[in-house]
């Protein structure tokens, strides 16, 4: 009974270790968390960042590990968890890459599919070829009222 009640200790103070360590790096996260809001930097920001994505992973080993008892189980750990997600991130980064070499080839080689983002206009220009635009669509107005008066006139003309 010795034997037993010495693997219950040891169990416990393997959970209480895990536990702690997972505390710390939980306020690890909060702190850098919170720092980040008032640095301007960045290259400081995105290193604080990566510090707290690192940070979440060990704290999912741990998790994964000792929670969902694959510790021991290295080789089961490697194949249902490594593994898939090393596919899960090539599988991200080849569509980013194909979707981006798509928009570059349909930019540069067919002008009427030219993205929105990629053609630069100018606010004033616009402004001043809507007015003017207006102005000739007025003067064509009264052009053509102008000319069915004088029509209407001539022909009162031939009337009389």
């Amino acid at each position: 009974m010795s034997e037993n009640t010495h693997d219950h200790h040891d169990v416990i103070a393997e959970i209480k270790k895990v536990t702690i360590i997972l505390s710390v790096l939980t306020i690890i996260e909060l702190i850098l968390g919170f720092w980040m809001i008032g640095i301007t930097s960045e290259g400081m920001r995105l290193a604080i960042k990566g510090t707290i994505v690192i940070l979440m992973l060990a704290k999912a080993f741990y998790i994964v590990a000792y929670f969902m008892h694959l510790k021991h189980e290295l080789k089961n750990l490697i194949m249902t968890i490594v593994v898939p997600l090393a596919l899960f991130i090539w599988f991200i980064t080849a569509f980013l890459s194909d979707g981006n070499s798509f928009r570059n080839l349909r930019n540069t080689y067919d002008p009427h599919f030219k993205e929105q983002a990629t053609i630069k206009v100018e606010a004033k220009e616009e402004v001043a070829h809507a007015t003017d635009a207006k102005e000739s669509k007025s003067d064509a107005k009264e052009g053509k009222s102008e000319a069915k008066e004088s029509k209407s006139e001539a022909t009162e003309t031939k009337k009389d």
